[in-house]
Protein backbone atom coordinates (compact mmCIF):
# COMPACT_ATOMS: atom_id res chain seq x y z
CA UNK A 1 0.00 0.00 0.00
CA UNK A 2 1.50 3.25 -1.07
CA UNK A 3 0.82 6.15 1.52
CA UNK A 4 2.16 9.56 0.75
CA UNK A 5 3.84 10.20 4.68
CA UNK A 6 3.48 14.05 4.10
CA UNK A 7 -0.21 13.86 3.86
CA UNK A 8 -0.52 11.55 6.93
CA UNK A 9 1.91 13.78 9.26
CA UNK A 10 -0.44 16.47 8.02
CA UNK A 11 -3.63 14.46 9.00
CA UNK A 12 -2.36 13.25 12.10
CA UNK A 13 -1.29 16.55 13.49
CA UNK A 14 -4.88 17.74 12.68
CA UNK A 15 -6.20 14.56 14.76
CA UNK A 16 -4.39 15.84 17.22
CA UNK A 17 -6.87 17.97 18.69
CA UNK A 18 -4.36 20.18 20.73
CA UNK A 19 -3.48 17.25 22.74
CA UNK A 20 -0.39 17.36 24.95
CA UNK A 21 1.90 14.48 25.06
CA UNK A 22 4.25 15.35 28.11
CA UNK A 23 8.23 14.46 27.93
CA UNK A 24 9.90 11.76 29.95
CA UNK A 25 6.88 9.57 29.27
CA UNK A 26 6.68 6.14 28.04
CA UNK A 27 3.47 5.80 25.32
CA UNK A 28 2.83 2.28 24.29
CA UNK A 29 1.35 2.70 20.74
CA UNK A 30 -0.94 -0.48 19.32
CA UNK A 31 0.12 -1.25 15.47
CA UNK A 32 -1.62 -2.64 12.84
CA UNK A 33 -2.04 -6.87 12.65
CA UNK A 34 -1.74 -6.63 9.22
CA UNK A 35 -2.74 -3.87 6.94
CA UNK A 36 -0.93 -0.64 7.41
CA UNK A 37 -4.22 1.28 6.76
CA UNK A 38 -5.30 0.44 10.59
CA UNK A 39 -2.45 2.82 12.12
CA UNK A 40 -4.43 5.07 14.21
CA UNK A 41 -3.66 9.21 13.31
CA UNK A 42 -3.04 9.38 17.10
CA UNK A 43 -0.24 7.13 16.46
CA UNK A 44 1.46 8.93 13.48
CA UNK A 45 1.44 11.83 15.24
CA UNK A 46 3.12 11.01 18.46
CA UNK A 47 5.73 8.57 16.80
CA UNK A 48 6.28 11.67 15.04
CA UNK A 49 6.76 13.53 18.47
CA UNK A 50 8.73 11.32 20.13
CA UNK A 51 12.46 10.69 20.64
CA UNK A 52 13.25 6.83 20.64
CA UNK A 53 10.83 4.12 19.12
CA UNK A 54 11.50 1.32 21.71
CA UNK A 55 9.97 -2.63 20.17
CA UNK A 56 10.07 -5.85 19.80
CA UNK A 57 12.10 -6.46 16.52
CA UNK A 58 13.96 -3.37 15.13
CA UNK A 59 13.45 -4.57 12.03
CA UNK A 60 9.38 -4.18 11.94
CA UNK A 61 10.43 -1.05 14.18
CA UNK A 62 12.35 0.33 11.56
CA UNK A 63 10.13 -0.35 8.62
CA UNK A 64 7.18 0.79 9.97
CA UNK A 65 9.17 4.52 10.75
CA UNK A 66 10.33 4.47 6.86
CA UNK A 67 6.83 3.59 5.92
CA UNK A 68 6.10 6.85 7.35
CA UNK A 69 8.82 8.81 6.47
CA UNK A 70 10.53 9.16 9.93
CA UNK A 71 13.86 8.24 11.57
CA UNK A 72 14.65 7.58 15.14
CA UNK A 73 16.75 5.66 17.57
CA UNK A 74 15.34 2.14 18.16
CA UNK A 75 16.06 0.43 21.12
CA UNK A 76 15.24 -3.12 21.34
CA UNK A 77 12.84 -4.91 24.07
CA UNK A 78 11.81 -7.93 23.43
CA UNK A 79 10.85 -11.51 25.60
CA UNK A 80 14.09 -11.90 25.80
CA UNK A 81 15.81 -8.69 27.37
CA UNK A 82 12.51 -7.17 28.52
CA UNK A 83 14.09 -5.98 31.85
CA UNK A 84 17.83 -5.45 30.78
CA UNK A 85 16.16 -3.43 27.56
CA UNK A 86 13.99 -1.35 29.86
CA UNK A 87 16.80 0.24 31.65
CA UNK A 88 17.62 2.00 28.34
CA UNK A 89 14.46 3.09 28.15
CA UNK A 90 14.61 3.86 31.60
CA UNK A 91 17.57 6.32 31.14
CA UNK A 92 15.86 8.12 27.75
CA UNK A 93 13.12 9.19 30.08
CA UNK A 94 15.17 10.51 32.86
CA UNK A 95 16.75 12.85 30.11
CA UNK A 96 13.64 14.06 30.06
CA UNK A 97 12.83 12.56 26.55
CA UNK A 98 9.21 11.00 25.02
CA UNK A 99 9.72 6.79 23.96
CA UNK A 100 7.19 5.14 22.30
CA UNK A 101 6.61 1.15 22.50
CA UNK A 102 5.55 -0.66 19.80
CA UNK A 103 5.34 -4.90 19.73
CA UNK A 104 5.29 -6.46 16.78
CA UNK A 105 1.33 -6.33 15.95
CA UNK A 106 -1.37 -5.39 17.32
CA UNK A 107 -1.42 -3.88 21.01
CA UNK A 108 1.55 -4.48 23.16
CA UNK A 109 1.32 -6.38 26.10
CA UNK A 110 -1.28 -8.54 25.03
CA UNK A 111 0.25 -12.15 24.35
CA UNK A 112 3.37 -9.96 23.63
CA UNK A 113 6.18 -8.23 25.17
CA UNK A 114 5.27 -5.08 27.38
CA UNK A 115 4.31 -5.96 30.64
CA UNK A 116 7.65 -5.80 32.15
CA UNK A 117 8.44 -2.55 30.57
CA UNK A 118 5.42 -0.97 31.76
CA UNK A 119 6.22 -2.21 35.05
CA UNK A 120 9.65 -1.30 35.28
CA UNK A 121 9.10 2.40 34.04
CA UNK A 122 5.79 2.49 36.24
CA UNK A 123 8.81 1.30 39.51
CA UNK A 124 11.05 4.35 38.08
CA UNK A 125 8.40 6.94 38.73
CA UNK A 126 7.49 7.66 35.13
CA UNK A 127 4.00 8.12 33.53
CA UNK A 128 3.11 5.33 30.94
CA UNK A 129 0.34 6.49 28.26
CA UNK A 130 -1.83 3.82 26.14
CA UNK A 131 -2.70 4.90 22.31
CA UNK A 132 -5.57 2.28 21.64
CA UNK A 133 -5.34 0.73 18.38
CA UNK A 134 -5.47 -2.72 16.64
CA UNK A 135 -6.08 -6.13 18.71
CA UNK A 136 -6.43 -9.45 17.11
CA UNK A 137 -8.51 -10.89 19.43
CA UNK A 138 -10.75 -7.94 19.95
CA UNK A 139 -11.15 -7.85 16.08
CA UNK A 140 -12.08 -12.04 16.60
CA UNK A 141 -14.43 -11.24 19.23
CA UNK A 142 -16.70 -8.60 17.06
CA UNK A 143 -16.63 -11.21 14.23
CA UNK A 144 -17.82 -14.18 16.17
CA UNK A 145 -21.55 -13.62 16.65
CA UNK A 146 -21.25 -15.26 20.07
CA UNK A 147 -24.63 -14.10 20.57
CA UNK A 148 -24.83 -17.04 24.61
CA UNK A 149 -21.66 -15.02 25.94
CA UNK A 150 -21.54 -13.25 28.89
CA UNK A 151 -17.81 -11.89 28.57
CA UNK A 152 -14.77 -13.26 27.38
CA UNK A 153 -11.29 -14.73 28.23
CA UNK A 154 -8.56 -14.14 26.75
CA UNK A 155 -6.54 -17.45 26.85
CA UNK A 156 -3.76 -16.88 24.11
CA UNK A 157 -1.56 -19.65 23.20
CA UNK A 158 -1.89 -23.18 24.77
CA UNK A 159 1.10 -25.00 26.03
CA UNK A 160 3.00 -26.73 23.07
CA UNK A 161 3.15 -30.32 24.71
CA UNK A 162 0.94 -32.70 23.83
CA UNK A 163 -0.15 -33.31 27.81
CA UNK A 164 -0.31 -30.08 29.05
CA UNK A 165 -2.17 -28.68 25.35
CA UNK A 166 -4.52 -31.10 26.48
CA UNK A 167 -5.10 -30.18 30.13
CA UNK A 168 -5.11 -26.83 29.37
CA UNK A 169 -7.86 -26.86 26.98
CA UNK A 170 -10.25 -29.30 28.80
CA UNK A 171 -9.39 -26.18 31.54
CA UNK A 172 -10.25 -23.88 29.14
CA UNK A 173 -13.40 -25.83 27.79
CA UNK A 174 -15.16 -26.53 31.21
CA UNK A 175 -15.52 -22.84 31.44
CA UNK A 176 -18.90 -21.56 30.71
CA UNK A 177 -20.65 -18.23 29.81
CA UNK A 178 -17.68 -16.99 28.28
CA UNK A 179 -16.26 -16.76 24.33
CA UNK A 180 -12.38 -17.89 25.00
CA UNK A 181 -9.65 -16.43 22.52
CA UNK A 182 -6.93 -18.67 21.43
CA UNK A 183 -3.87 -17.82 19.52
CA UNK A 184 -2.25 -20.60 17.28
CA UNK A 185 0.90 -21.00 14.90
CA UNK A 186 0.38 -22.72 11.67
CA UNK A 187 2.59 -25.64 12.06
CA UNK A 188 0.02 -26.48 14.76
CA UNK A 189 -3.72 -25.26 13.84
CA UNK A 190 -4.44 -29.10 12.52
CA UNK A 191 -3.25 -30.66 15.82
CA UNK A 192 -5.74 -28.21 17.94
CA UNK A 193 -8.72 -28.37 15.61
CA UNK A 194 -8.28 -32.33 15.83
CA UNK A 195 -7.96 -31.89 20.24
CA UNK A 196 -11.22 -29.64 19.86
CA UNK A 197 -13.37 -31.81 17.31
CA UNK A 198 -12.53 -34.49 20.00
CA UNK A 199 -12.94 -32.92 23.16
CA UNK A 200 -16.10 -30.83 21.94
CA UNK A 201 -17.22 -31.75 18.65
CA UNK A 202 -20.80 -29.68 19.63
CA UNK A 203 -19.10 -26.06 20.45
CA UNK A 204 -19.34 -23.36 17.97
CA UNK A 205 -15.82 -21.96 17.18
CA UNK A 206 -15.14 -19.42 15.00
CA UNK A 207 -11.62 -19.41 13.12
CA UNK A 208 -10.10 -16.24 11.75
CA UNK A 209 -6.76 -16.42 9.79
CA UNK A 210 -4.80 -13.52 8.41
CA UNK A 211 -6.83 -11.17 10.07
CA UNK A 212 -7.07 -7.69 7.79
CA UNK A 213 -4.27 -9.24 5.53
CA UNK A 214 -4.67 -10.17 2.19
CA UNK A 215 -5.95 -13.87 2.46
CA UNK A 216 -8.17 -13.17 5.34
CA UNK A 217 -10.57 -15.65 6.22
CA UNK A 218 -13.24 -16.02 8.90
CA UNK A 219 -15.38 -19.51 9.36
CA UNK A 220 -17.32 -20.49 12.31
CA UNK A 221 -18.63 -24.03 12.64
CA UNK A 222 -19.38 -26.65 15.33
CA UNK A 223 -15.58 -28.01 16.28
CA UNK A 224 -16.37 -31.81 14.32
CA UNK A 225 -16.47 -29.94 11.10
CA UNK A 226 -13.63 -28.32 11.27
CA UNK A 227 -10.90 -31.14 10.74
CA UNK A 228 -12.67 -31.79 7.16
CA UNK A 229 -13.12 -27.79 6.23
CA UNK A 230 -9.46 -27.56 7.17
CA UNK A 231 -8.13 -30.60 5.15
CA UNK A 232 -10.63 -29.07 1.93
CA UNK A 233 -7.93 -26.31 1.01
CA UNK A 234 -4.62 -26.34 1.71
CA UNK A 235 -4.36 -22.40 2.23
CA UNK A 236 -6.83 -22.66 5.17
CA UNK A 237 -3.71 -24.22 7.24
CA UNK A 238 -1.84 -20.95 6.59
CA UNK A 239 -0.77 -17.84 8.20
CA UNK A 240 -1.62 -16.74 11.87
CA UNK A 241 -4.80 -17.85 13.81
CA UNK A 242 -6.91 -16.52 16.00
CA UNK A 243 -9.77 -19.34 17.11
CA UNK A 244 -12.82 -17.87 19.86
CA UNK A 245 -14.31 -20.67 21.28
CA UNK A 246 -17.95 -20.32 21.60
CA UNK A 247 -19.67 -19.51 25.30
CA UNK A 248 -21.09 -22.72 26.59
CA UNK A 249 -24.38 -22.99 28.22
CA UNK A 250 -24.60 -23.22 32.14
CA UNK A 251 -25.79 -26.50 32.76
CA UNK A 252 -28.74 -26.98 34.99
CA UNK A 253 -28.09 -29.94 37.35
CA UNK A 254 -30.64 -32.20 38.71
CA UNK A 255 -31.64 -32.82 42.15
CA UNK A 256 -29.70 -36.21 42.50
CA UNK A 257 -26.32 -34.09 41.25
CA UNK A 258 -26.71 -31.58 44.50
CA UNK A 259 -25.44 -33.10 47.46
CA UNK A 260 -27.28 -34.95 49.61
CA UNK A 261 -26.53 -32.28 52.70
CA UNK A 262 -27.36 -29.68 50.85
CA UNK A 263 -30.60 -30.71 49.52
CA UNK A 264 -31.05 -31.60 52.94
CA UNK A 265 -30.09 -27.99 54.38
CA UNK A 266 -32.55 -26.47 51.35
CA UNK A 267 -35.71 -28.45 52.56
CA UNK A 268 -35.21 -27.68 56.16
CA UNK A 269 -34.78 -23.50 54.81
CA UNK A 270 -38.14 -23.69 51.90
CA UNK A 271 -40.28 -25.48 55.28
CA UNK A 272 -39.95 -22.38 57.11
CA UNK A 273 -38.71 -19.36 54.97
CA UNK A 274 -40.28 -17.80 51.37
CA UNK A 275 -38.21 -19.63 48.50
CA UNK A 276 -35.87 -16.63 47.61
CA UNK A 277 -35.06 -16.51 51.33
CA UNK A 278 -34.70 -20.36 51.22
CA UNK A 279 -32.30 -20.19 48.19
CA UNK A 280 -30.48 -17.21 48.94
CA UNK A 281 -29.78 -18.56 52.60
CA UNK A 282 -28.49 -21.98 51.13
CA UNK A 283 -26.36 -20.49 48.87
CA UNK A 284 -24.24 -19.15 51.18
CA UNK A 285 -24.60 -22.16 54.09
CA UNK A 286 -23.89 -24.75 51.14
CA UNK A 287 -21.44 -22.97 48.74
CA UNK A 288 -24.04 -24.31 45.68
CA UNK A 289 -24.93 -22.45 42.47
CA UNK A 290 -28.51 -20.71 43.39
CA UNK A 291 -29.93 -21.43 39.66
CA UNK A 292 -29.31 -25.40 41.10
CA UNK A 293 -30.92 -24.51 43.85
CA UNK A 294 -33.72 -22.16 42.96
CA UNK A 295 -34.85 -25.38 40.43
CA UNK A 296 -34.48 -27.45 43.76
CA UNK A 297 -36.44 -25.64 45.51
CA UNK A 298 -38.96 -25.11 43.60
CA UNK A 299 -39.50 -28.96 42.88
CA UNK A 300 -39.76 -29.07 46.86
CA UNK A 301 -42.45 -26.46 47.07
CA UNK A 302 -44.89 -28.36 44.52
CA UNK A 303 -44.03 -31.16 46.36
CA UNK A 304 -45.52 -29.94 49.80
CA UNK A 305 -48.35 -28.04 47.93
CA UNK A 306 -48.96 -31.14 46.47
Amino acid sequence: MNIDASLLRQAAQAAAGGQQYPAATLYLVATPIGNLADLSLRAIHLLGLVDALACEDTRQGGGLLRHLGLHKPLIAVHQHNEREGSAGVIARLAAGERVAYASDAGTPAISDPGAVLVQEVVAAGYRVLPLPGPSSAATALSVAGDTAAQGFAFVGFLPTKAGERRTALQAVLATEGQSQVVFEAPHRIIELIALLAELAPARRVTVCRELTKQFESIHTAPAEALPAWLAADPQRQRGEFVLVLHAQAPQAAADDELPAETLRVLALLTAELPLKQAVALAAQITGAPRNQLYDAGLRLKRGGDE
